[in-house]
């Protein structure tokens, strides 16, 4: 049975310019929802202040408009839904299923060391950084707000397990999600999650009143966006948004997470590894069906 048409989003982070992996996620986008008939939308994820800059932004309606893409407006700004975000969170406080976490990354790695497992052989996320080793979980209610008091910086984690349990009542079961593309294990089809992987993870911060997971849910759900396109390496985070989206009565999209684009080591690209960015490849003269034919999509098809 065919779905109905809903928007599809290309949903850069304004921190680096976009590389070929960003123009493999956006034209692959673009095509599909051309395909459905659906609209496709741009969202700006700069919710990290410390990174983001404008001149990023403005690079990313470069590149896009260079590419060929096109996209209505205005653009959606996660900077300007902050008090969105809040209100989210304080739904999921009230809950009783996150908690302020006090600890540093230094008492982190000094807990799971003196753990006798040591850090080499702690498990990691899907992320690959450390499972919170549950520090300040337990604390008393008065010790918590006494360190809220002292102005301690924190993080609000999720309580994996309370909230696990909460979303499989409310959903009367097994929380799955539906894989349209491939896996990386694989497989397409109906998929049930696996949050316990991420341990207690941040959602939101003192400072800012939300995370990546905790946004990039809520906007879909604001935005009607009923197939989410990205990379294989958010195939996991799914497990944590379909978490959240149980919990905060949000509908469930589809999901087509595709592959990535490497180097020639096998390395997916990065704007943290400073990638050559389009901006360069485009001073270099190579024009928009070079990107294309670089990247694998230099056919109508594709």
């Amino acid at each position: 049975m065919p779905h109905p048409a809903t928007p599809m989003r290309f949903a850069p982070s304004p921190s680096g310019w976009l590389h070929l992996g960003h123009a493999y996620s956006a034209l692959f986008g673009a095509a599909l929802a051309a395909r459905e008939g659906a609209a496709f939308l741009l969202r700006i994820e700069d919710i990290d202040q410390g990174r983001t800059r404008e001149e990023y932004v403005h690079g990313i309606y470069e590149d896009l408009a260079w590419l060929g893409l096109s996209w209505p407006e205005p653009v959606m700004r996660q900077s300007t839904r902050m008090a969105v975000y809040e209100r989210a969170l304080r739904d999921l406080r009230d809950m009783e299923i996150v908690y302020p976490c006090f600890a540093t990354r230094k008492e982190i790695t000094d807990a799971i060391n003196e753990s006798g497992i040591g850090l080499k052989h702690w498990p990691s996320d899907p992320d690959g950084a450390p499972i919170y080793p549950g520090l300040y979980k337990d604390i008393s209610l008065s010790e918590r707000n006494r360190l809220m008091w002292e102005g301690r910086s924190y993080a609000w984690r999720l309580d994996l397990e309370k909230a696990t349990a909460l979303a499989e009542r409310m959903n009367g079961g097994p929380i799955t999600f539906v894989e349209e593309g491939e896996s990386p294990i694989g497989q397409t089809g109906r998929q049930k999650i696996r949050p316990e992987l991420f341990g207690d993870v941040i959602i939101a911060r003192k400072d800012v009143p939300t995370s990546y997971h905790l946004a990039v849910v809520i906007d879909d759900a604001a935005q009607g966006v009923g197939l989410v396109t990205r990379g294989q390496d958010l195939f996991a985070a799914t497990f944590i948004h379909r978490l959240l989206q149980i919990l905060l009565g949000l509908p469930e999209p589809r999901y087509h997470h595709h592959g990535l684009i490497r180097d020639a080591t096998g390395r997916r690209l990065s704007k943290t590894a400073r990638d050559q960015g389009l901006r360069d490849l485009r001073a270099q003269g190579l024009t928009p069906l070079d990107i294309r034919r670089l990247i694998g999509l230099d056919h109508p098809t594709d």
